[in-house]
């Protein structure tokens, strides 16, 4: 096999410790190994990246081992051409697994060309995506500090959540500090209902009617004072992502305009994937990366499990959430396009589909710089309907017989 890159180096990466392989090759074809380690702290790294440049490498390739690939790429990006390798790609022969060993290999491997990068954003969307995963993890904080609320409020006769279409609304802040405050007087606590909630008066007295006692006071207190630290944390991180995300405004908008795709979900799928497609050289392989589409799994002519490929969990969860939304609208292209799935498939698989085709609207419509024209339901329903007379006309071919399909007359309908 011939030899691609003359001077490179693989990087077995750890928490604490990174080994290294050089392999160099002389204008007269001679191959020379070093292997050095190396920590893991910031001037360890600056010391390896010495050492590579002193020794002339071009390029540099490294597992991705957790979060502990973050701090030796982003220091080597200036100075190499760094390949981020999936370790999936990396396997070897079995038995012969040491540190040393998987830096020699990885660097074999690089000398040949045999490598493939895994994505990695520029430094802007990966600061973006920090900030946006965070809002994320806070936001699923706040769900769980709701739902432990809920469970106290239960556990106390407290049937608010029967009454109030949202227990968080005003209305139900107002009466939870109430109660914290010692107010157990049903109609007090019902007169602190505001707006609609004030037609259901009667139903909030029998609902506020409960044992609500000092333990409950001080637990309610702790979970209120949390999901608000919460929700103040939430929207310092939110406007902050929107200072961030002003140089691509446009961007947004075009994301913002597909079917069942927000504001907030398009500041995450901008983080995720980038404003620039070129980085994908089609919408497949988009959709291949994002773990949205089947898997294919193929040997000795048998098909093995369609099971996708994991991709960014965060990339998957908004468009699962964009999907569901879409699902919902009225005559839309996607819903429409759910439904047809959904008679075949059932729901799960549906909600893939519907992802799956986000994900390459997102894609056509960044590469192009076009907004989100939805076509309309009228668009699938002819696309099944073309599909049902085919295979009406194959099941009839397959009894035997000819079949010749011609448009029936407007006279001639019943």
């Amino acid at each position: 096999m011939r030899r691609l890159i003359d001077r490179c180096a693989g990087i077995d990466v750890g928490q604490a410790l990174l080994v290294v392989c050089v392999r160099l090759v002389d204008p007269a074809g001679k191959l020379t190994e070093e292997i050095r380690s190396f920590g893991a702290t910031v001037p360890d790294l600056v010391a390896l990246r010495d050492w590579l440049v002193s020794v002339e490498v071009t390029h540099v390739a490294m597992e991705s081992t957790g979060v502990y690939w973050k701090a030796p790429y982003y220091l080597l990006e200036g100075e190499f051409e760094v390949l981020l390798v999936n370790a999936q790609h990396l396997k070897h022969v079995p038995g012969r697994k040491t540190d040393v060993i998987d830096a020699q290999w990885i660097a074999e491997l690089l000398s040949y060309g045999l490598l493939r990068p895994s994505f990695v954003p520029p430094r802007p969307f990966r600061e973006l995506r920090d900030l946006t995963r965070y809002r994320k993890a806070l936001v699923r904080a706040r769900t769980g500090e709701i739902n432990r609320l809920h469970k106290v409020l239960e556990d106390a006769g407290v049937k608010l959540a029967t009454v109030a279409t949202d227990v968080m609304g005003v209305s139900g802040r107002e009466m939870m500090r109430a109660l914290i405050d010692g107010v157990t007087d049903p109609q007090v606590l019902a007169d602190l209902a505001r707006a609609r909630l004030r037609t259901k008066l009667p139903q909030l007295h029998k609902a506020l009617t409960a044992r609500f006692g000092e333990h409950h006071a001080f637990l309610l207190a702790r979970m209120l004072a949390h999901v608000e630290a919460l929700e103040a944390d939430i929207d310092v991180l939110s406007q902050r992502i929107a200072e961030l995300v002003e140089p691509w405004t446009g961007q947004l908008m075009i994301l913002d305009s597909i079917t069942g795709v927000g504001p907030r979900a398009a500041e995450v799928i901008l983080a995720e994937i980038g404003p620039d497609m070129s980085q994908f050289p089609t919408a497949g392989h988009l959709a291949s990366w994002a773990g949205r589409c089947p898997g294919q799994r193929e040997s000795a002519g048998k098909r093995g499990s369609a099971k996708p490929r994991k991709g960014s969990p965060w990339l998957a969860d908004v468009l699962t959430e964009c999907a569901w939304a879409a699902v919902k609208t009225k005559d839309t292209y996607l819903s429409a396009y759910y439904r047809q799935i959904m008679r075949r498939q059932g729901k799960q698989k549906a909600i893939m589909a519907v992802s799956h085709k986000i994900l390459v609207i997102a894609w056509n419509l960044l590469s192009t710089g076009a907004l989100y024209d939805d076509p309309g339901a009228a668009v699938v329903r002819k696309t099944t309907d073309d599909q049902m007379r085919r295979r009406a006309v194959r099941q009839l071919e397959a009894l035997g017989l000819r079949v010749t399909v011609e448009p029936r007359e407007p006279h001639e309908a019943a």
